[in-house]
């Protein structure tokens, strides 16, 4: 599974680049051991659990970038001069065009902006508005976590009023939980609990799709072709023999037959 990091922090260190570590750190370890909701359900009746699959809650930690989890961080700070270039030129440069790439291609997001004038950053904006006009469908359907950093906690309701909307215009499908963190949630208590049930409900729903087309592949693969039979040969070649007409009317013949003109038939026909 692919998960891809959008981070719009402008400072080194940025406390938004540390949010985003943070939250996609928690994501791939709760990814690689996550199991759809459906997977009990799918069970035959009276069968055991998998002992070889525990849940999230068991799992251990798992570096970001995983055999089962691909975690790709995009720096909007680096690509600032190239948005801005492509608002003017109509043409990504080739990091951009890359990070685009990468968003499109993704199955799961984390996207983190710092608060500024009670909203995301322009920079944050800015980037989405040039991967909407590249392709409308970019994160159509992508399940992604909401975050964002502040100075203060008066700006929490940014989430709600600024991101959230923004990605269901943009159809992609953000989780119920997003990540708030203002200076004075670092080292205190609620933060990492937000972090780990935000995580779990991206990995949920990353590992939920992952299963849906990875059954579609498989029954698609496995479905039988019917194999051709005498009658349905015959029918075959009646259905291709050309209609002729002949002295018994409209009838499936060779295409030698002898055709007669409807003008001479009905001529035929007259007393």
């Amino acid at each position: 599974m692919r998960l891809v990091v959008v981070s719009a922090g402008l400072s080194v260190p940025s406390s938004t680049r540390l949010l985003a570590d943070r939250l996609a750190e928690a994501t791939a370890r709760r990814a690689a051991t996550a199991r759809p909701a459906s997977a009990d359900a799918t069970r035959a009746p009276g069968s055991a659990p998998d002992a070889a699959a525990p849940g999230p809650a068991s799992a251990g930690p798992v570096p970001a970038g995983s055999a089962s989890v691909d975690v790709q961080v995009v720096e909007l700070r680096e690509l600032a001069v190239e948005i801005a270039h492509n608002f003017t030129n109509g043409f990504p440069g080739p990091a951009l065009s890359a990070a685009i790439d990468a968003v499109t291609a993704a199955d799961g997001l984390i996207v983190v902006t710092p608060v500024f004038s009670a909203s995301y950053s322009g920079l944050f904006k800015s980037f989405f508005d040039v991967l909407s006009v590249s392709d409308k469908d970019a994160v159509a359907g992508t399940p992604v976590l909401i975050a964002a950093t502040g100075g203060t906690a008066r700006h929490s309701l940014v989430l709600e009023h600024a991101l959230r909307p923004l990605f269901a215009y943009l159809r992609a499908i953000a989780v119920p939980t997003g990540v708030y963190a203002a200076s004075e949630d670092w080292g205190a208590e609620g933060l990492a609990e937000r972090i780990e049930r935000a995580a779990g409900e991206l990995a949920g729903l990353m590992a939920g799709a992952a299963a849906v087309t990875a059954s579609t592949a498989s029954a698609a693969a496995t479905v039988p072709t019917a194999p051709a039979t005498a009658a349905t040969a015959a029918s075959t070649a009646t259905a291709a023999a050309p209609v002729v007409r002949g002295a018994g009317g409209g009838v499936p013949g060779p295409a030698s037959a002898t055709v007669v003109p409807f003008a001479q038939r009905l001529a035929a026909l007259r007393p």
